[in-house]
């Protein structure tokens, strides 16, 4: 950083005393994304500061300083854009780099410091001890590939772009998400002529089992985890191979329509199986839920999705460091009972909005994934893009 014109600084302490509703974006590490360089700035907080104060001025950020994280989560780089409002200022645990725009790119540089085999670097450059860090020499001390400064800003440019349509699918999920969270939140609001139920009444609650290979016998086969369970969604490819008696396949097989149930992690996490695999069984990180009668299931998912994201599900559980969902409190949880007719007509509506999201999620998947080749075939010069040379 230092041969590239490299400026280094770092914020202060003694902020918390301009803390403001309004006033000065003031930059923390939570507003660091270690899967995008720029800043996200959904948990902002503000300051009323001077701006001709020395301090002020030493911490202030530009369009194009580069930050990083140097207490806690180390590494994490951000870019400061021209969207970033500005003044805007950094706190101790995040370093500014100003770099000499005729050197470098330095959009360039953010996305060639993120990316995986720099910041492996970073785990070597910082102070271990009781509280770890990194001080600005190691932070002026990073390195980085120079290509020439028109290919540097063609390739931010496509990474750029990328992350353009990154963000507009996020954006785009979390909308036909709070669709849904809307539409469900409806439903409840009108269920007063519903009869009410609790799931151990309608469903049949089964935990799935633990697997050891070094202890259990039996045949090899594909048990789902709760990696595999996502809101309204499984994905087949996070199962793992396990040992299975006879007695096991007879009692864990999944069959289409069961509800797949979370127990730990994110607690309540819920989705049909809808034989995504031929043959599939499921581990005790899961809750398997089959309907004792017609009850569908699509509409339970969506009652387990409201109450998880309202909290609900977290306050049956209580306070932990390690909350489980057991199945005594599964099998307690209060759920509506529409009509048959109107289960039918509610899970229309949310099939679609499910499958809309379903989609954007895979658009989005794709799209990560090429932009993670892409960081790796041109920030190593695997791929080189041509640049048109200047006409004298």
């Amino acid at each position: 950083m230092a041969e590239l014109g490299g400026q280094v600084t770092s914020g202060s302490r003694g902020w918390a005393a301009f803390y403001a509703d309004h006033g000065s974006l003031f930059v923390r590490i939570t507003n660091l994304d270690r899967s995008n360089i720029r800043l996200d700035l959904s948990n902002s907080r503000y300051v009323q500061v001077d701006p001709n104060d020395a301090e002020a001025r030493r911490t202030q950020l530009a369009s194009g300083d580069l930050l990083v994280s140097i207490t806690a989560d180390i590494g994490i780089i951000g870019y400061v854009d021209e969207y970033v409002p500005k003044p805007a200022y950094i706190n101790q645990h995040v370093a500014r780099v100003r770099l000499d725009p005729n050197l470098v790119d330095s959009r360039f540089v953010a996305y060639y410091l993120a990316s995986w085999e720099p910041q492996r670097s970073f785990v070597g450059s910082t102070d271990t001890g009781a509280k770890a860090g990194m001080n600005l020499a190691a932070v002026a001390a990073l390195s980085t590939v120079v290509p020439p400064l028109a290919e540097q800003s063609r390739i931010a440019d496509a990474l750029t772009d990328v992350d353009d349509l990154i963000a507009t699918l996020k954006r785009a999920i979390a909308k036909q998400r709070a669709i849904k969270q809307g539409l469900v939140q409806q439903l409840l609001a009108s269920r007063s002529s519903w009869p009410e139920s609790t799931i151990a009444n309608q469903f049949h609650v089964q935990l799935g089992k633990r697997f050891d290979a070094a202890v259990n016998r039996g045949e090899l086969k594909p048990c789902m985890t709760n990696r595999g369970v996502r809101w309204g969604r499984i994905e087949p490819a996070e199962t793992v191979q396990a040992p299975l008696t006879k007695q096991d396949t007879a009692d864990l097989r999944l069959v289409a329509g069961d509800v797949l149930v979370c127990e730990g992690g994110e607690i309540g996490r819920a989705s049909v199986w809808n034989d995504e695999l031929p043959e599939c069984y499921y581990q005790n990180t899961l809750h398997r839920l089959r309907a004792k009668g017609s009850y569908r299931p699509q509409l339970l998912v969506a009652f387990l999705e409201y109450r998880a994201k309202t909290g609900a599900l977290t306050a049956m559980v209580g306070k932990s460091s390690l909350a489980h969902l057991t199945k005594e409190n599964l099998m307690r949880v209060p759920i509506p009972v529409p009509s048959v007719r109107e289960q039918d007509a509610i899970t229309g509506v949310l099939k679609d909005n499910n499958d809309l999201i379903s989609d954007l999620e895979r658009r989005l998947a794709k799209n990560q994934a090429v932009k993670q080749g892409m960081l790796q075939e041109l920030l190593t010069g695997s791929t080189r893009l041509p640049v048109e040379e200047e006409v004298a």
